[in-house]
C-alpha cells in the first residue's frame, strides 16, 4: 500500500456535511442551463436568471437557440404604486459587447427584476425573484416528471413551470403573469437559415377542461416531414387574456405593441391569429393569466410548455437530402400532437408532481454528503437532454454527448456507456433495451465480434473496424448487473447465447492462447488500440469471466461455468504477478510493435474500472484485495491534483488554473513515452466519479469525496453549468457514473434471483438514510444504531418488493442479537445469521413489501 502523501484541502465538514444543495446568485447564474423535458424528447433549458434558453426540441441538439420574443413578464397594479411591469427574469449579466448594439430579441431592453436566486435539486429548480420596485413577490418552481421505473411519464415532452405570486402589501393588487412565444414550427434546429421554411404557421387559442392556451402548428409541412410538428403553451387557469399574434409592422413595432398592451391596457385583444402566416414568416402569441390578490394573498399559476415533433431525421447520414433515413419518436406513438400532451399532463399534474417529489424527497432526504448528492442528481439531467433518443418501439439510444447542433459520436457507444449507472438503477427496462438491441444488431454471427456503435435504423450497420475490448467485455458484466436487478429469467435465457458468443470472441482476438490474459489489439475508450496485457482491458476480461460464470451456473451450464472460472483464476494470478508493480497495475507491451500512444509504466486512473463494475454486481475481487486497494490509492495519490495551475496540458482542456482534477494518467516512476497514451493529460468527470465511488467502496471515503468536491466546485454556475458536464460534447453520458456514488456510499446491492438486499453505509452509519432502487421497486432505507439496540427500516415508495434476506454490516456489533421484524405492525418470523462481519436477517418463506409499506427490523443484544 502506498504511503498517504496527498494532502486533502477540504475539511470533514466540507466533505461529509448533509444539507440542502447550493443556491446560486449573481454571476453564478450565468452558465446555468437546467434541462426540462422527457427521456428521448429533447428539452428546453431554464437559465439561471429565469430565461428559457437552449430550445433543443427539434430532434437534434440546438444549444444557444431561443425563439424570438419568448419570455415571461409580470404586471402588478396597486393603488399606491400604480402599474409596475417587469420581465420575469433577473437583469442581464455582462459582457454587453455588441458592435451594432444588442437587440431586444427577447425583451432584453425592457425592465427586469433586479435579482434572483436559483436552487436546483434535479429534477426540480426553484427561483426566487427580488425587486424593490415590484409590489408583488414572485417565485418559480420548474420541473419535469422524473419517476423511477415509470419511463412513460418520465418521457413526456413537457416543461412544467409553476409561478407563485404573493401580495405582501396591505392593499389589494391586480396581477397578470404573461408569456410570449414565437411559433417555431417548421424550424428544424440547425440555424437561422431554416426560418425560410416557415409559413402556414397558426397559433390558435383553446380553453377546455381547465386548460387555457395556444396550440401552434403549420400547414406548410406534410405529416411525414421532419419539420412537421406542434407546440402548446397553456396554463391551468381560467381568467386569461390572449392574442394569437402580437402583430406590428416589422422592425421594432412588435415590442412597442406588446409593451403597450402590458403596461397601458393590461390585456390583449382575445383573438386568434387572423390567418396562417405567409411563406417565410411566423407569428408571436401572448397569453396572460390575471389574478386579484387580497392583502397577504397569493396565487399559484401552473404553466405547461409541450412539444410534438414526431419525425426524427437522421441528419448526420451521408445520403442526399430527401433520402436520409427517418423514423417516429416514441412519444409520437402515444400522443397525436402537443395539445394532447398538455391535456394529459394537466389531467395528471397533481400525481406527476407528487410522484416526482416523492423521488426527490427520498433522494435529497438522505444522509449522504451534499456534494455526492449534487454530483449524482445533477447528471441524471443528461437523460432529459438531446444526448438521448427513444426509438419508435421505446428502445433507448444515446449519443456520447452533444455538439452545438449535432449529436456527438453516435451509437450508444458501449465503451462510454460502460461507466454510467443512472439508467440501470432508475429506469432498468430502458437499460435492458440497450443490451437487447446491442446483442441483436451489433453481434456478428460468424465469430461474435461486436460493433461498439449501434447504427440507425437498427440493423443497417456496415461497420468494419476493431471490436472495442472494454465495450464488448463490459457488456457481459452489464448483462449480469441488469439481470440481477430485474430477475427476469426469460430475458436472460433469450440473450444468453449471444452473450456467450461475445465472450468467446475474446479467445480469437484478445486471448488466443486462453491463458486468461488479454494480449491482442485492444481498441478501447481512449480511441486507440492498447497492445499487450494491461489492467483496463484485463479487469474487464476478469469481470466478464466472473459474470459469465455466475450466469452460466444459474442456468445449469456448469461445464461452461467451470471453464470461465478456470480462465479467471489463471488470468487473475498472472496479472497480479506480472502487471502489479507493488503500487498499481501497469501495461506490458512490445515497443517495436506499438511505438506510440501506450501507457506502459503509467498509472492509469480507470485501471480498475472492470473491478468497480464487478463490485456493483457483488462478483467479488478480481485480483488480490490488497492490490486493488493499493492501485486505487495510487491513482488518488499520483493523479489527483488539488490545483492544476502548474499542470502542462497540450490536449483538450476540461479543468485548469487553480481547479482540482484527476488526470487520466501519470508516470510516477518515469518512462513516460514521447507520445503517451491518448488523453492522458485531460480530466474527465466520468472517470473522476468512477474512481471516487470505487475509493469509497474500499473505505477511502475522504479521498473519494475530495475528487467529487473538486469536480463539482468546477461547475459553479460562473465557470461551467452545474447541469452539464462535458467531454466529447455537452451532457456527456460517461458523467452519469456519478450515480455510482449513491451505490458506494450506501453499500447497496440487490439480487432479484436471490431476493437479497444489502446495505453497508460508508458515512453516518449510526444514523443513516438513503435512496435505493431496482427493477421492481424503489424507496428508502434507514438505520439507527445504538450500543445495545438497532432499528432498520426499509420503505417501499413505489412498486412491490419481494425479499428473503436483508444483509447488514452489523455482524460485529449485533452478531448474536435477537431480531423482531414487522411490516406495518404485522409481525413476521425471521432469523439471523452472522459471520462476524455481516448480519443476515432471513425471512422464513420471504415476504412482499408493497407500495407505501415499511419493513422494520429491531435488533437487541
Amino acid at each position: 500500500m502506498p504511503e498517504h502523501q496527498r494532502t486533502i484541502p477540504y475539511s470533514d465538514e466540507e466533505l461529509l456535511s448533509v444539507g440542502s444543495q447550493r443556491t446560486f446568485s449573481g454571476v453564478s447564474l450565468r452558465e446555468i442551463a437546467f434541462p426540462l423535458g422527457g427521456i428521448g424528447t429533447g428539452c428546453v433549458s431554464l437559465g439561471g436568471r429565469g430565461e428559457p434558453r437552449d430550445w433543443e426540441i427539434f430532434n437534434r441538439p440546438n444549444m444557444g437557440f431561443r425563439p424570438q420574443f419568448t419570455f415571461a413578464s409580470l404586471r402588478a397594479e396597486t393603488a399606491r404604486d400604480g402599474v409596475v411591469c417587469k420581465v420575469l427574469e433577473s437583469r442581464l449579466l455582462p459582457p454587453f459587447s455588441a458592435s451594432f448594439g444588442s437587440g431586444c430579441n427577447c425583451g432584453e431592453g425592457f425592465p427586469h427584476m433586479q435579482s434572483n436566486t436559483f436552487r436546483g435539486e434535479y429534477p426540480f429548480a426553484w427561483l426566487q425573484f427580488q425587486d424593490e420596485g415590484m409590489p408583488l413577490e414572485a417565485s418559480l418552481e420548474a420541473f419535469n416528471p422524473f419517476i423511477p421505473l415509470n419511463d412513460f411519464d418520465s418521457s413526456l415532452p413537457v416543461a412544467v413551470l409553476i409561478y407563485r405570486l404573493s401580495n405582501p402589501t396591505h392593499e389589494p393588487a391586480r396581477a397578470m403573469l404573461c408569456w410570449t412565444l414565437e411559433n417555431v414550427v417548421g424550424y428544424a434546429g440547425s440555424g437561422d437559415a431554416n426560418r425560410r421554411e416557415w409559413g402556414g404557421n397558426r397559433s390558435r387559442f383553446r380553453a377546455e377542461s381547465g386548460l387555457s392556451g395556444f396550440f401552434m402548428d403549420s400547414t406548410k409541412h406534410p405529416a411525414d416531414s421532419h419539420r412537421h410538428g406542434s407546440l402548446a403553451l397553456a396554463a391551468l387557469w381560467d381568467d386569461v387574456t390572449y392574442t394569437g399574434d402580437i402583430g406590428g409592422a416589422g422592425g421594432f413595432s412588435t415590442g412597442h405593441v406588446f409593451w403597450d398592451c402590458l403596461t397601458e391596457r393590461g390585456r390583449f385583444d382575445n383573438v386568434d391569429m387572423a390567418e396562417p402566416t405567409r411563406d417565410g414568416q411566423t407569428g408571436i402569441c401572448a397569453l396572460g393569466m390575471k389574478a386579484e390578490l387580497a392583502p397577504g394573498g397569493s396565487a399559484e399559476v401552473p404553466m405547461l410548455l409541450t412539444w410534438h415533433f414526431p419525425n426524427f431525421l437522421k441528419y448526420w447520414d451521408r445520403a442526399e437530402p430527401g433520402r436520409k433515413p427517418q423514423w417516429r419518436n416514441y412519444y409520437a406513438t402515444r400522443f397525436d400532437d402537443a395539445w394532447e400532451v398538455a391535456a394529459y399532463v394537466a389531467e395528471n399534474l397533481v400525481r406527476l408532481r407528487a410522484e416526482t417529489m416523492t423521488y426527490h424527497d427520498a433522494l435529497f432526504g438522505s444522509t449522504l454528503p451534499a456534494c455526492a448528492l449534487d454530483a449524482a442528481s445533477s447528471q441524471t439531467s443528461t437523460l432529459k437532454s438531446p444526448t438521448v433518443l427513444r426509438l419508435e418501439d421505446g428502445t433507448f439510444y444515446g449519443f456520447e454527448g452533444c455538439g452545438q447542433t449535432w449529436g456527438c459520436c453516435e451509437g450508444s457507444c458501449t465503451h462510454v456507456w460502460n461507466y454510467q449507472q443512472a439508467l440501470p438503477f432508475l429506469f432498468p427496462a430502458l437499460e435492458r433495451s440497450m443490451r437487447t438491441t446491442d446483442y441483436r444488431y451489433n453481434l456478428r454471427e460468424e465469430d461474435g465480434r461486436m460493433c461498439f456503435r449501434l447504427a440507425l435504423p437498427p440493423g443497417t450497420s456496415d461497420w468494419e473496424f476493431h471490436a472495442a475490448a472494454d465495450g464488448q467485455l463490459g457488456g457481459v458484466i452489464k448483462t449480469c448487473r441488469d439481470w440481477l436487478l430485474c430477475g427476469d429469467d426469460g430475458w436472460l435465457v433469450e440473450i444468453w447465447p449471444r452473450v456467450k458468443k461475445a465472450l468467446a470472441y475474446a479467445w480469437q482476438q484478445w486471448d488466443a492462447d486462453r491463458d486468461g490474459v488479454a494480449e491482442g489489439i485492444q481498441h478501447n475508450t481512449y480511441d486507440i488500440e492498447f497492445q499487450g496485457p494491461n489492467p483496463l482491458v484485463g479487469a474487464f476480461y476478469m469481470g466478464a469471466l466472473r459474470a459469465a460464470e455466475q450466469m452460466a451456473r444459474y442456468l445449469g451450464e456448469d461445464g461452461d461455468a467451470d471453464e470461465y472460472r478456470a480462465l479467471f483464476e489463471r488470468g487473475s494470478a498472472t496479472m497480479d504477478q506480472e502487471l502489479f508493480n507493488g503500487e498499481y497495475y501497469v501495461q506490458k507491451y512490445d515497443p517495436a510493435k506499438a511505438k506510440t500512444e501506450q501507457f506502459g509504466d503509467g498509472c492509469l486512473s480507470d485501471q480498475m474500472l472492470g473491478q468497480w463494475l464487478a463490485a456493483i454486481c457483488d462478483l467479488g475481487y478480481l485480483f488480490r484485495p490488497e492490490n486493488v486497494r493499493s492501485a486505487l490509492l495510487s491513482v488518488f495519490e499520483q493523479n489527483w491534483r488539488p490545483s492544476l495551475a502548474e499542470h502542462p496540458n497540450p490536449q483538450r482542456i476540461y479543468a485548469l488554473n487553480d481547479e482540482a482534477g484527476l488526470l487520466m494518467c501519470s508516470w510516477p516512476r518515469g518512462n513516460r513515452p514521447l507520445i503517451p497514451t491518448h488523453y492522458c493529460d485531460e480530466v474527465w468527470t466520468g472517470i473522476e466519479y468512477q474512481v471516487a465511488s470505487h475509493l469509497i467502496m474500499e473505505g477511502f471515503v475522504r479521498e473519494g469525496l475530495a475528487i467529487v468536491k473538486g469536480a463539482r466546485d468546477r461547475h459553479d454556475g460562473h465557470r461551467r453549468n452545474p447541469w452539464d458536464e462535458f467531454e466529447c460534447g455537452s451532457h456527456y453520458a460517461r458523467a452519469m457514473s456519478s450515480w455510482g456514488l449513491i451505490i458506494a456510499l450506501s453499500g447497496y446491492f440487490y439480487s432479484a434471483p436471490g431476493e437479497l438486499m444489502r446495505f453497508d453505509p460508508k458515512v453516518h452509519a449510526d444514523d443513516f438514510r438513503t435512496f435505493w432502487s431496482n427493477a421492481a421497486a424503489w424507496g428508502t432505507f434507514s438505520q439507527r444504531v445504538g450500543a445495545e439496540q438497532a432499528e432498520v427500516r426499509l420503505q417501499v415508495l413505489a412498486g412491490s418488493q419481494d425479499l428473503q434476506t436483508l444483509r447488514l454490516r452489523l455482524g460485529e456489533r449485533f452478531g448474536d442479537a435477537s431480531a423482531v421484524m414487522k411490516r406495518e405492525g404485522e409481525g413476521f418470523p425471521c432469523s439471523t445469521v452472522s459471520d462476524g462481519e455481516w448480519l443476515d436477517v432471513r425471512l422464513d418463506g420471504g415476504l412482499t413489501i408493497r407500495e407505501g409499506q415499511t419493513l422494520t427490523v429491531r435488533l437487541a443484544r
